[in-house]
């Protein structure tokens, strides 16, 4: 699963899908009982595990064929809205929160109906994000969520235990910037607050705050109280009190308490704070469990894992949950049909948590992920118990894909101090709304 980046789908014009539609898919029957089905994702690392779950449904439907088919992010989405347009799109394929309502509006999905599945099976945050008036247009696969990575070894170099629980309000009090504090260090040894303490040359953050809505400022907001969207596929509304106070304090880690990177070293594109994390530069890090195969290897000390702060609404996490869809079009329907409701059964959600790809989206399959690493020296409990808890999507409402850039260099300026969050929240929901719809 990765962090949404920007998706070319404004080409995914009504007009042109309606009078397209009736090319069907580009798949093709090697014979009159024969069907050979694309399924296409984006994880090359996915693969592996993938083929495994084909050959076994191969196995038990002889009569169906399975070619999987990976693309890299960038080019998934460009090649995916191209042939949308053509009516040439892949017969089964991997959707996410933020693209799911430009295709599901516009006609490319196939509704689960048919399935019959029992909802209440999956992450019931999974189900909601991939459910359009009513109906649902996506197996639930699979969810990453965002949990506190951190640098025992820091931990123990400064004589910091991790709290029980960290919280944090906006006016700065709470565990959580006390612990960032007693982890901050400059070249000289001093703290923030100590005399002498030199802001420019830091050795060691306490914590990452970025420009980074999923693992950040997304989670701010709504563990203060403050809503992203005011409905599903409705309007944004992040720039009330409760937003604003949240997005001064992501600011403020930065720019006042002086316990996070500076944003002229972090901010997107160009940032690289995966990268600080793993040279030691710095002790907490928000991230998704996602991104533990590329983080986990890379580094050369103990990492540990912790639940999110609480706020002052408690504590509510982004759990990014992925679906595998049907092309609406697809002239080998009823084999893909079949091959969804596979995918949506223990046998394939099991086999991919138990080799550590993903957590699964059926609960109670979760436990061999937890195994996987654990063999790994890595405990993601704290990850499975935050998906207990209270969790949120990214926003689904159509037009995010072309907001999103927009968005990201409203709220670089507002981390670099050159705009109030105020001011970047009301801008951005001012842009956001136009593109809605």
């Amino acid at each position: 699963m990765r962090s949404p980046r920007t998706t070319p789908l404004a080409a995914l014009a009504g007009a042109a899908i309606l009078s397209l539609a009736a090319c069907g898919s580009g798949s093709s029957s090697a014979g009159p009982e024969q069907v050979t089905l694309t399924y296409r994702l984006w994880d090359e690392q996915q693969k592996a595990g993938y083929d495994k779950v084909m050959a076994a449904f191969e196995k038990a439907n002889p009569g169906i064929d399975v070619k999987v088919e990976v693309l890299p992010w960038d080019q998934y989405w460009t090649k995916l809205t191209a042939d949308a347009v053509a009516g040439t799109a892949p017969d089964v394929f991997w959707m996410q929160p933020t693209s799911f309502p430009e295709f599901v509006t516009k006609g490319v999905l196939a509704d689960m109906s048919e399935l019959k599945l029992d909802t209440s099976r999956y992450h019931q945050t999974v189900v909601q994000t991939f459910t359009y008036q009513g109906k649902l247009y996506g197996v639930p696969k699979d969810w990453g969520i965002v949990g506190l990575l951190y640098n025992k070894d820091l931990f123990k170099a400064a004589g910091v235990e991790m709290p029980d629980k960290l919280t944090w309000a906006p006016d700065g009090s709470g565990t959580l910037l006390e612990t960032a504090r007693k982890l901050t260090v400059d070249e000289n040894g001093k703290h923030p607050g100590e005399a002498g303490f030199d802001k420019d040359k830091v050795e060691t953050y306490g914590f990452a705050s970025w420009n980074h809505y999923q693992t950040q400022w997304m989670n701010w907001v709504v563990s203060n109280g403050g809503k992203l969207l005011d409905k599903p596929f409705g309007k944004y509304a992040f720039n009330d009190d409760a937003a604003v106070q949240a997005l001064q304090f992501g600011v403020d880690l930065v720019n006042k308490h002086f316990v996070s990177p500076p944003a002229t070293q972090t901010n997107p594109p160009t940032g690289k704070v995966t990268d600080m994390f793993n040279r030691g530069q710095v002790a907490m890090f928000p991230a998704n469990n996602a991104l533990l195969p590329f983080v986990a290897p890379e580094a050369n000390f103990e990492i540990g894992v912790a639940m999110m702060p609480e706020g002052p609404a408690g504590r509510a996490v982004n759990l990014n949950g992925l679906a595998e869809v049907v092309y609406a079009n697809s002239k080998n329907k009823q084999a893909a049909m079949k091959l969804a409701a596979y995918l949506a059964s223990d046998e394939p959600q099991k086999l991919m948590a138990d080799e550590g790809y993903v957590f699964p989206a059926i609960t109670g399959l979760a436990q061999g992920y937890v195994d996987y690493w654990k063999a790994k020296n890595l405990d993601v409990t704290p990850f499975l118990k935050e998906a207990e808890g209270t969790t949120f999507p990214l926003p689904v409402t159509t037009g995010f894909t072309g907001f999103e850039n927009k968005m990201v260099q409203i709220f670089n300026e507002m981390y670099l101090g050159k705009i109030t969050p105020k001011q970047a929240a009301d801008q951005a929901v001012a842009e956001g709304n136009a593109s809605v719809g």
